[in-house]
């Protein structure tokens, strides 16, 4: 099983454990991502028993309201070339831009939720990209659920993920001359943000990998951004990465922040899912658009 592949294995059984989903769907899931048997009854009674093990709070009490005043901003579906396919993304383009962000999705893939997350960067003053890294298998829509769509993230190769988004980093360039280029992600989107940088991309002046797990062995030595990392405090799967990030981080010299919200749980930013925790979003996103703005454009040009 690769790192990719536990890691959405994992996102099943904390979900079954935090009774998002009950356990035939979540036996199920981990069946199209090839754990079956006695590999997926492990890996749900772990979790089960890690919920079961952790302060008395319960899931209703971490999550909070999934209503959300974010208001729509429009966004068009277009592709541009990519290393093998033509790509499929949404762009959201601000009136004045000041800078661009590529925005990679969860394992849901390139939804709705993702698109308004790119409109509201545009409202913000950057022109967003939102990469759907489906676009080879036909892009998100292709597939009958969101189980399906992160069953075949689980079979891209990973090297793949990285070609594409480089190839996104370019597009926007070419959109956005002169401005300075930014990326976000969330889930197994941080996951890519973090896989991005180590991939040694130079032309990012600020990133913020939101709840992704750091990759194995992770060198960001080829990477000029500065990285904001956000996260979970009840997140303790994902958390489990970040002296990995901050060490990373430190060694390749970037400047940066690894931001955890104490009383807020993994997807915390989702405003459709059940963890949605809409004073840590809130804050989040503030912080992010600030990180952005202040991140020196000037040493991320080649």
């Amino acid at each position: 099983m690769t790192e990719i592949q536990r890691y959405l294995a994992e996102e099943v059984a904390e979900d079954l454990a935090d009774g998002i989903i009950n356990r035939r769907e979540a036996v199920r899931r981990l069946g199209l991502l090839g754990v079956t048997g006695a590999a997926a009854s492990g890996l749900l009674a772990t979790f089960a028993a890690g919920v079961a093990a952790a302060e008395p709070d319960s899931a209703t009490e971490r999550r909070g309201s999934a209503e959300t005043s974010w208001a729509p901003v429009a966004r068009e579906s277009i592709t541009f070339a990519g290393p093998r396919v033509p790509l499929l993304a949404a762009w959201a383009p601000a009136a004045k831009p000041r800078g661009g962000v590529l925005v990679i999705h969860e394992n849901r893939g390139l939804n709705e939720h993702i698109r308004t997350v790119a409109g509201r960067f545009a409202a913000s003053g950057y022109s967003a990209l939102a990469l759907d890294l489906l676009s080879e298998e036909g892009g998100t829509g292709a597939f009958p659920g969101e189980a399906e769509v992160a069953a075949a993230l689980s079979r891209v190769p990973p090297a793949r993920f990285d070609e594409d988004m480089r190839a996104a980093v370019t597009e926007l360039r070419r959109r956005l001359r002169g401005k300075k280029l930014a990326a976000i992600g969330f889930c197994f989107g941080g996951a890519m943000i973090w896989r991005l940088l180590a991939a040694g991309e130079p032309r990012l002046a600020a990133a913020a990998p939101f709840y992704g797990p750091f990759p194995e062995g992770g060198n960001l030595g080829g990477s000029r951004a500065d990285v904001l990392g956000v996260y979970g405090g009840l997140d303790a799967r994902v958390n489990a990465t970040r002296p990995a990030a901050k060490a990373a981080l430190e060694a390749a010299r970037l400047r940066h922040e690894l931001l955890t919200f104490t009383e807020a749980d993994h997807a915390f930013f989702n405003d459709t899912g059940a963890r949605f925790n809409p004073h840590a979003a809130t804050e989040a996103w503030r912080r992010v658009l600030n990180w952005f703005d202040a991140a020196d454009d000037h040493r991320h040009r080649d």
